[in-house]
């Protein structure tokens, strides 16, 4: 199974623009920039790589974990999963930390953890982030 996304990008680093599409059709000619990416704190001029990075980082694991809780006879009412990229200018990325609270009937905290660690080591985007940090801190709501 192949996904593919594409990024336009016009002018130099810091006074040029980009823009992504994405096959679904979710993004289209959704606009990034230097000033999104790195000097920007409110998010608001934009998207970044980390940021969808972020975003399928937190629905690759909810999924994951939806899939190991069912499999447990402990199926998730909601899972609300929450990713943190971080960038370190002239470093690169270096975590994903995760966090994650869960409503869950059925289950008990400790086995929810373990359940969760499962999904944090499995989901293939985790597995791809491979060369980072990737940090977990989840709860029962």
């Amino acid at each position: 199974m192949d996904r593919h996304a594409t990024a336009v990008w016009s002018g130099t680093l810091k006074e040029g623009a980009g823009k992504l599409d994405a096959q679904s059709g979710a993004l289209q000619g959704l606009g990034y920039s230097f000033k999104g990416r790195f000097e920007d704190e409110s998010g608001k001029s934009g998207t970044n790589p980390e940021e969808l990075l972020a975003a399928a980082h937190a629905g690759c694991f909810a999924m994951q974990l939806s899939h190991f809780l069912a499999e447990n006879g402990t199926p998730a009412e909601k899972l609300d999963a929450k990713a943190v990229v971080t960038l370190v200018p002239g470093t690169g990325i270096t975590g994903s930390a995760l966090t994650l609270t869960g409503t869950v009937p059925g289950i008990d905290a400790a086995k929810f953890r373990e359940l969760a660690g499962k999904a944090k080591a499995e989901c293939p985007v985790s597995r791809a982030l491979g060369a980072i940090n990737v940090s977990l801190d989840a709860r029962l709501a």
